[in-house]
């Protein structure tokens, strides 16, 4: 099932084309509205004010409800564009952003404002081709659910891990939450630390915690292109501002020895499992039957109110930028659900490609 975003920051619109989807799907409307919505800005003080409604409208794919296994074109239409703010630093380089590097790969053709194409608002489609692929992996007894694992460097919320049992209900929860996390209290202070970065013309990062729930044993394979932790950090790779993967207890376990490292098997009602899960439910590239979990660091976001040194990339004069308009000082809340998007899509095709 594949799938190409389209579209900029400030243009009419952004979508996807996926390729590949199975006909006879009823799609969920309303379960993409609220992954929508959940990625959705201009909800609270800890995001842009950007408002969007982010509605979908399906071009083609979709007939009566259900997919017809034609390419599926949905696209989300922008309403709330501030272009103008982008004007006076078209040619400046915002530290941290594509700008600089988008400008040599267009040729100078890209569309720079809100960052064009390299923009978060992307992700929005990337939501909603992710909802597809949650619908299809729930009718194989396969969900994907992620919580805010860390915010800053001390605000720490309950590691998946460390958990006996980690049901869906559990990461619905979370999804439920302004800050989506596992151990509600974390809430407030999360987002106090947002508040308090956004006072300060600052911005603030974080770690979100994934985990695939139901995934049979032996989806996968050793080499390039089957690879589940390489399949994986691929997508991921690909959302803006995720800057590390790790599986499992992931560079924790260059600290451990094998003795503590290793998951030990052991049967349970007749399966396999594995008494810990520090490898993240993976062994080999390929899915041993515990939950797959993994985490994406989250950058923080790179637009910051404060004086930066930059340099005006077209006549090559070093200068001084402060960056106006309407941004977030921290995205980690809002990315939860599109790292979410990003897995489910890898683990359909793996798993489908299981199957084939």
């Amino acid at each position: 099932m594949r799938y190409t975003i389209f579209g900029e920051s400030h243009g009419p619109a952004i979508g996807v084309v996926l390729q590949g989807v199975p006909p006879g799907l009823t799609v969920d409307l309303e379960a993409m509205a609220f992954d929508l919505g959940r990625r959705a800005p201009g909800k609270s003080p800890m995001a842009t004010a950007r408002k969007e409604a982010d509605q979908v409208e399906f071009l083609s794919g979709l007939f009566q409800g259900k997919t017809t296994g034609a390419p599926l074109c949905a696209v989300i239409r922008n309403t709330d564009q501030h272009s103008s703010d982008y004007a006076a630093t078209r040619d400046l380089a915002r530290p941290g952003h594509a700008d600089y590097t988008g400008f040599v790969a267009s040729r100078g053709c890209g569309d720079y404002r809100g960052g064009g194409h390299f923009s978060g608002r992307l992700t929005a489609p990337l939501v909603a081709a992710g909802a597809i692929a949650k619908q299809l992996l729930a009718q194989k007894g396969v969900s994907v659910g992620a919580h805010i694992l860390s915010l800053g460097a001390d605000l720490e919320d309950t590691d998946l891990l460390d958990l006996p049992d980690v049901t869906p209900e559990l990461l619905h929860q979370a999804a439920l939450r302004s800050v989506p996390v596992l151990n509600e209290a974390m809430g407030p202070a999360m987002e106090a630390a947002i508040l308090a970065a956004r006072q300060e013309c600052d911005s603030i990062g974080g770690v979100i915690q994934c985990a695939v729930l139901g995934l049979p044993a032996g989806v996968g394979g050793p080499d390039f292109g089957e690879n589940l932790e390489g399949e994986l950090a691929r997508a991921l790779f690909a959302v803006p501002a995720v800057k590390g993967v790790a599986f499992g207890a992931g560079f924790a376990l260059a600290q451990m020895r094998g003795s503590q490292a290793n998951d030990p098997f052991c049967m349970d009602g007749g399966t396999v499992c594995t008494r810990t899960n520090h490898n993240g439910g993976i062994n080999g590239g390929i899915s041993n039957g515990m939950p797959v979990v993994f985490t994406a660091a989250i950058k923080p976001t790179p637009s910051i109110s404060q004086p930066q040194a930059t340099v005006n990339f077209r006549t090559g004069e070093e200068t001084t930028l402060t960056i106006k308009g309407r941004h977030d000082p921290c995205i980690v809340p809002r990315a939860v659900v599109v790292v979410e998007a990003a897995a489910a899509l890898t683990i359909w095709n793996l798993l489908e490609g299981a199957h084939q």
